[in-house]
């Protein structure tokens, strides 16, 4: 049971890292987009700065999920 419990925690681990990653560069191409981007630049680098978003949204609410809602074996 100790190593399934350190597989969960590595893996909700690895999730939220790359929910950070996908919204720290979301937010990035989202500044960018809307600063510095000019044109149909810009509204692309906004549409995917939005997916990025709702991705790390995403990733990151399965990680808790996992947490919240983990089955126990000692039931």
């Amino acid at each position: 049971m100790a190593g399934n419990e350190a597989n969960r925690a590595a893996t909700r681990r690895r999730r939220q890292l790359w929910a950070g990653v996908l919204a720290l560069v979301g937010l990035v191409l989202l500044i960018v987009g809307l600063t510095v981007a000019d044109g149909v630049a810009a509204w692309v680098e906004v549409l995917v700065a939005i997916l990025l978003l709702v991705a790390s949204y995403v990733v990151q609410h399965l990680a808790r999920r996992e947490t919240v809602y983990r089955h126990d074996d000692k039931r």
